[in-house]
């Protein structure tokens, strides 16, 4: 962690989606002096090439409609304009048009998702512009804590938060599913179903532990890091929500919940298809050998 901020991470809920409001920010702190320090590209997780001949059950299938509604989508590389016309139009969220960087926007949320449970998240590949302010911290002699102060710096997209409906956003990211199965598969899951993979890192975010009291820091070189070594050790996405403070912790957590009890209602098992809707999504653009 550092002096100035560098958000990396969006959201969950379908911020797990598509940062329902950038619920996640997952933060490099650097000294001042050191802004630009190397640490901030952090590299994309790729899969080794699965050698499995059979693919694997879904957990987590989606109703039907949710994977059959590629031919009514634009090609994956044309879904930047439709996929934020769909966030920005649900009620309470039409902030987020200020804070979501439109370019490679399913990409870039499924690269972040599958990156959450990770130690660490690509910087270039955020959904979203970093937040205002700096990472602020309260320091006597060599005892430093997180400054509570910092917590405010989320309050804007707190709000965004608060005022948009669970229901309403699982509803942009089930019809824009298609487009999100053939981005992960894109990305290097040709077998893997991605909303399975939503649900593994929602439970990844619900599991952080809720820390009372001040959150002391080290520093032993450049970056702040956790004194605890056990919180230091926590996923991307669990120390950003544990920065991000108790009290929004607590409401994103509860914003998760509710995501994932709309999106793991149909917990019986299903052999993968070889994604249709992906398939057919894929025949209206041109095929991604890779993450950009």
């Amino acid at each position: 962690m550092a002096s100035s901020d560098r958000p990396i991470i969006i959201g969950a809920a379908v911020a797990v989606l598509a940062v329902a409001a950038g619920l996640y920010y997952y933060f490099y702190v650097y000294r001042e002096a050191a802004a630009t320090a190397p640490h901030a590209t952090a590299a994309l997780h790729l899969p080794p090439p699965s050698a499995a001949s059979s693919a694997p059950a879904i957990e987590h299938p989606l109703p039907p409609s949710a994977t059959t509604g590629a031919q009514a989508l634009p090609p994956l590389n044309d879904s930047d304009q439709p996929l934020e016309g769909a966030l920005t139009a649900v009620p309470g969220a039409a902030p987020l048009e200020k804070v979501l960087v439109p370019q490679n926007l399913v990409r870039h949320i499924v690269a972040t998702i599958d990156n959450l449970p990770r130690k660490k998240v690509a910087v270039e590949l955020r959904p979203i512009h970093p937040t205002a302010g700096e990472f602020a911290v309260d320091s006597a002699g060599d005892h430093v804590t997180i400054a509570a102060q910092n917590y405010r710096r989320y309050a804007p997209v707190m709000d965004i938060v608060r005022a948009t409906s669970a229901q309403q956003l699982a509803d942009v990211y089930l019809h824009f599913y298609p487009l999100f199965q053939q981005a992960y598969e894109d990305l290097g899951y040709p077998s893997e179903y991605f909303n399975d993979r939503v649900i593994e890192v929602i439970d990844n975010l619900l599991a952080t532990p809720d820390v009372k009291g001040p959150i002391e820091l080290v520093q032993p070189n450049v970056m702040y890091l956790y004194a605890d070594p056990k919180l230091e050790s926590l996923s991307a996405g669990q120390k950003t929500l544990i920065r991000m403070g108790p009290a929004n912790e607590a409401l994103i957590k509860d914003r998760l919940r509710a995501l994932r009890a709309i999106l793991a209602t149909h917990p019986h098992a299903a052999a993968h298809p070889s994604s249709a809707a992906a398939s057919a999504a894929q025949s209206a653009s041109a095929p991604s050998s890779s993450a950009p």
